[in-house]
């Protein structure tokens, strides 16, 4: 199963609200210093690396709260995704709650960071495509 199929079979029962969110949140990690990657960094410097272990790694994803996303990505980044989804910002915070954990899972199937590389422009596009069909 591909990144493209996994992401999408997350967000199966999960939603309109986060497959809404998905590609802004992607566009997101694009922008974001260092990409994917760097946005781990930041989780990581925020005292989350246990957590950010758990979703790169084999087995089951460890939660990450609402306050502690919102500690990360700071009001700037979510106010941004809230205003480009279409959300409250109560609802962008939940919603990467389980969109997170789940993408860089995705995006890590070995384990490795390395992999997350592949987050590039085309899979953006073709995430964002495959969302506008869903």
């Amino acid at each position: 199963m591909g990144l493209l199929d996994s992401i999408s079979s997350a967000l199966g029962g999960q939603g309109a609200g986060q497959a809404a969110l998905l590609p802004v949140l992607m566009d997101q990690i694009k922008k974001y210093p260092g990409g994917l990657q760097g946005l781990l960094a930041s989780f990581r410097e925020g005292g989350l690396g246990e957590v950010i272990a758990s979703w790169v790694g084999p087995g089951q994803n460890l939660p990450i709260s609402t306050d502690q996303v919102q500690s990360v990505l700071g009001d700037g980044m979510i106010n941004a995704m809230a205003q480009e989804s279409g959300q409250d910002k109560g609802d962008v915070l939940r919603n990467l709650t389980s969109l997170l954990p789940s993408l860089v899972d995705q995006a890590t199937p070995d384990g490795e960071e390395s992999a997350a590389s592949g987050l590039d422009d085309n899979l953006l596009g073709s995430v964002s495509g495959l969302l506008g069909k869903l």
